[in-house]
């Protein structure tokens, strides 16, 4: 049995060569059922989490992540790398508190974005996200815990693709203390080869969250070191449930189960031994 502490080292491993996939499980089952493909870390979804508990992305209070967290650490042996989103807070000090209470989970990594979740200013100020990451790195540095700290710039997931300030905020938030940097939806080789240069030796995920055309091989070649798939996973699995659902109530068929997973696959994935009496 793997200990806390051997996952964080397996974790910042990863990290210093090649390139791997994080694929983002939503809950304890997914995440066993990617830990059965031999992948070798996982990563949680916020938005994937929220649409299994009825919210949407961005809804969930803070102590409900912790716990998610915490059940999603004793799931499986893989090291676990959470979406902390903005840091449920919009203070440093606040952002610090947070950070300490995620690490005691024990996760292997967290994200800190700089996404504020409101539509007539997305982002914080430059200063602000930067003293914000900060304090999420002096937060993990006194817990004692190795925990990697991903730096997420977010301008072009918010509608804000300025390709100029998102390197510059990357460079300033690894500066500060990030361990790998993360610009959810870049979309290019251009863009995501200039990321990966400027922020050099440190490492860069990207997301593939749609048919973009790119391979793991693809990543590789641009000196990706990380891809991750935030809520595409849970939303193939939402996509099936609805397809079927919606041909049992407008067309009175149930063709779609063709496409279901084996009962008794998924029984052997997760039957767990007998302790004989």
């Amino acid at each position: 049995m793997k200990t806390i502490a051997d996952k964080r080292r397996a974790f910042r491993k990863l990290h210093e060569s090649g390139c791997f996939v994080i694929p983002n499980p939503w809950d304890i089952g997914s995440a066993r059922y990617l830990q059965s493909l031999g992948f070798k870390a996982l990563a949680t979804t916020s938005a994937g989490f929220a649409f299994s508990q009825g919210l949407a992305d961005g809804q969930v209070p803070r102590n409900l992540v912790l716990r998610h967290c915490a059940d999603m650490v004793e799931a499986t042996e893989l090291p676990i790398n959470t979406d902390f989103e903005n840091g449920y807070a919009r203070d440093p000090a606040g952002v610090a508190e947070n950070v300490r209470l995620c690490c005691e989970t024990g996760v292997a990594g967290l994200s800190i974005e700089d996404s504020t979740g409101e539509k007539a200013k997305p982002i914080y100020e430059f200063d602000h996200a930067v003293a914000r990451m900060r304090a999420a790195r002096a937060a993990i540095d006194k817990s004692g815990h190795d925990v990697m700290l991903i730096g997420r710039a977010e301008n072009f997931l918010v509608g804000r693709p300025d390709l100029d300030d998102t390197i510059g905020r990357l460079k300033a938030y690894a500066d500060a203390g990030a361990d790998c940097l993360y610009a959810p939806a870049l979309a290019t080789r251009e863009q995501i080869v200039a990321v990966v240069e400027a922020v050099a030796p440190k490492p860069v995920n990207v997301l593939i969250g749609g048919p973009l055309g790119f391979t793991v091989d693809d990543m590789a070649k641009l000196g990706v070191r990380r891809i991750s798939v935030g809520g595409a996973m849970a939303r193939a699995a939402w996509g099936g449930f609805m397809r079927a659902a919606r041909m049992i109530a407008q067309e009175g068929r149930f063709d779609a189960f063709a496409d279901a997973a084996s009962g008794a696959d998924l029984n052997k994935l997760f039957r767990k031994e007998q302790k004989s009496s």
